[in-house]
């Protein structure tokens, strides 16, 4: 048992680089392997407990809980090398040059990574967009899942998850339908002919908000009489939900349904394109020289 002690501790001790005045043996790279992995499996173990039960009592918003928790996440994985280095006896200011190098490289290589990196960190300090946000960027629309270090994962209404890079926040126009408020209003467009009763129209259209169990009934569904068109009347139902944000399809399809059916039962006639046509007739020229 002696003998097979002093082998295995040979086996550690054996030398495998020299750096500065402290030597890498193949305990220490034993040692890092476990440290490191035992330190991320420790940091996400320490994320979710944060978000699913201490944070939780605090604030019901999940976008807080996980910025919160994905932050320390970050310091505990930083700390904990940074002891890994320390206990396993490595003279950290032998790796300033090495780490110079390592930076150049960075700067060039590794630009857009670091971009991300900076720019998630700054989504999760900042809070410009969190967990469970209704957002729009470019031609992106969706709710947001997951913030990561590099990147920010959108899943669409047609359940499609769409990795979109941190950087690009930094530097797009971005539309977040819930950012402070999850309550929305939206603007419906209706037109009707010309000789329609407004107020049957005003009132029915009004109803239909009012019967969609989706619609708030406070701030109350209104009403907005937008232009006199060509073809008809240009009328707006404004409408205010805090339920269908992240189906606003649906939403809109619903009560565009409601208002035809509204309209069919009480014969309010919705408008489409006409276009009065003249004929202007000539006498037949050849006919009146044979006369002459």
């Amino acid at each position: 048992m002696e003998k097979i002690n002093t082998n295995i501790s040979r086996y550690l001790d054996y030398p495998i680089w020299e750096l500065g005045n402290s030597t890498l043996t193949a305990g220490s790279v034993l040692y890092f392997i476990i440290g490191i992995v035992l330190v991320f499996w420790l940091a996400s173990r320490l994320r979710k407990i944060l978000v699913n039960h201490v944070l939780i009592r605090y604030t019901p918003e999940i976008g807080v809980r996980q910025a919160i928790g994905s932050i320390v996440r970050y310091i505990f994985i930083f700390l904990g090398l940074l002891i890994i280095f320390q206990t396993a006896g490595i003279d950290l200011s032998a790796l300033t040059v090495l780490a110079g190098a390592l930076g150049i490289g960075i700067g060039f290589g590794l630009q857009h990574i670091t971009n991300n990196f900076v720019s998630g960190i700054i989504i999760l300090l900042e809070r410009p967009i969190k967990v469970g946000d209704r957002i729009a960027i470019d031609n992106t629309h969706g709710r947001v899942i997951k913030i990561s270090a590099r990147a920010t994962t959108i899943q669409t209404n047609d359940n499609v998850s769409i990795i979109v890079p941190n950087s690009e926040f930094m530097q797009s126009r971005v539309i977040n339908w819930s950012h402070h408020d999850l309550k929305i209003r939206f603007r419906i467009p209706v037109s009707v002919a010309y000789g329609s009763d407004i107020d049957l129209v005003q009132r029915l259209l009004v109803e239909v908000g009012l019967e969609d169990p989706n619609v708030l009934k406070d701030p109350s569904p209104a009403i907005r009489l937008k232009e006199f068109g060509d073809n008809g009347i240009h009328m707006e139902l404004l409408v205010w939900t805090n339920t269908l944000m992240h189906r606003r399809g649906k939403f809109i399809s619903d009560l565009n349904l409601g208002i035809i059916k509204k309209f069919e039962k009480h014969g309010v006639q919705i408008p489409f394109p006409q276009r009065d046509v003249y004929i202007k007739t000539t006498p037949d020229i050849s006919s009146t020289n044979q006369n002459t």
